[in-house]
């Protein structure tokens, strides 16, 4: 799969930009604080629908500016197929997605149809934060892998947001209608216990890749593993609600269930956060990543787009040689990268025989080297 060109309009810095990229590597090189991960998010936009980076939408309209868009032309294998996908978001409106200028029914239409992979300095907060940031990052993985799980997701979130809801009100008032509470119980457990069993699932499948990427790294030297944990599994998810009731009362809010739940990494059967050094969380994290292409790439049977963000800054030579030997063995397909210096990236890339286009970016403007 390939990125053609990309189109912004007040996205984040940038007033306007045009590129064409070249269908292997493209290297943005720029300052920090220039833009250049703002065009990796640009690309993730277009992919994914949302920011890699901000929580709100609204946050990726330039300032002073009403709106923002970012448009993009896909070639998509095997019959080269192409399509333009548009994002873009005015104030006070819903966000919109156009595909072929034809908007989609349900934005959650668009998921999975572009996969993409982004390695960044901030992948060790997967590591190093709660539960929530691992949620978030296996929700959206599995999402681009399995429609069905996208949709559990977005069903179970809807009646967990109506169900804390009734427990603030219930809260609020001194009283609430608990047939109501049963009734939304009774649709969050099949909905919960469903997420849970596709979890399991995957996790089966993606641990074996996953820890044959992080021996690659790291020479074999430590045995990794991932596990999920679950208040869910041999539990009857309604009966679970209403023994927790009195407690998600006081609360406000519905203390077990999916959206409760994490993923344990692990090294040496102990905690990669606690235990493992500042490499070792490096690695384990690259290799998640390097284990999230591998089967993205298997499943949709063509290679995601490859973000890299600042790794010739946080990563050490070592890791760095692992990535470019992935790239030069064509590992990867189309690769998007940014740097500070043009020269150290020159350097570095000098040996591969891929098709390089470099891209200077300053203060929000783009030009092609």
């Amino acid at each position: 799969m390939i990125l053609e060109n990309l189109h912004l309009l007040f996205f984040k810095n940038y007033d306007e930009a045009n590129l064409r990229f070249s269908p292997h590597i493209n290297c943005f090189i720029g300052d920090n604080g220039s833009g250049k991960t703002n065009l990796l998010d640009a690309i993730h936009y277009l992919a994914l629908t949302k920011s890699a980076f901000t929580a709100a939408d609204a946050q990726s309209i330039k300032q002073g500016e009403e709106f923002f868009v970012v448009k993009g032309r896909f070639c998509v294998p095997p019959d080269d197929v192409r399509d333009t996908i548009q994002c873009s978001l005015r104030l006070g409106q819903k966000k919109a997605v156009t595909h072929n200028k034809q908007a989609y029914e349900r934005i959650s239409d668009h998921i999975g149809r572009f996969p993409v992979v982004l390695i960044s300095p901030y992948d060790t907060d997967l590591i190093r934060q709660g539960s929530e940031e691992r949620r978030r990052y296996f929700d959206s993985l599995i999402s681009q892998l399995n429609h069905e799980y996208l949709e559990l997701l977005i069903s179970y979130n809807h009646i967990l947001r109506q169900r804390n809801s009734l427990l603030k009100l219930a809260y609020d008032r001194q009283g609430y209608d608990r047939d109501y509470l049963l009734v939304l119980d009774e649709q969050l457990a099949p909905a919960g216990e469903q997420l849970v069993q596709l979890r399991q699932q995957f996790l089966a499948e993606f641990t074996p890749i996953f820890q044959r990427h992080y021996q690659q790294l790291a020479d074999g030297r430590e045995e990794v593993t991932l596990e999920y944990k679950s208040q869910l599994p041999g539990v009857d998810f309604a009966h679970l609600l209403r023994t927790v009731e009195r407690k998600d009362l006081a609360l406000q809010r519905t203390t077990v269930g999916p959206h409760k739940d994490d993923f344990i990494f692990l090294m040496d059967a102990g905690s990669v956060k606690n235990f493992g050094s500042q490499g070792q969380q490096k690695s384990y994290a690259i290799a998640l990543k390097l284990a999230q292409f591998e089967i993205l790439a298997e499943r949709k049977q063509h290679k995601p787009l490859l973000l890299l963000d600042d790794i010739f800054d946080r990563l050490d030579e070592k890791r760095i040689t692992r990535l470019l030997q992935l790239v030069a063995e064509r590992t990867f397909g189309q690769v998007f990268l940014t740097d500070t210096h043009l020269d150290r990236t020159d350097r570095v890339l000098a040996n591969l025989s891929e098709q390089i286009s470099r891209f200077r970016v300053e203060n929000g403007t783009v030009t092609a080297l």
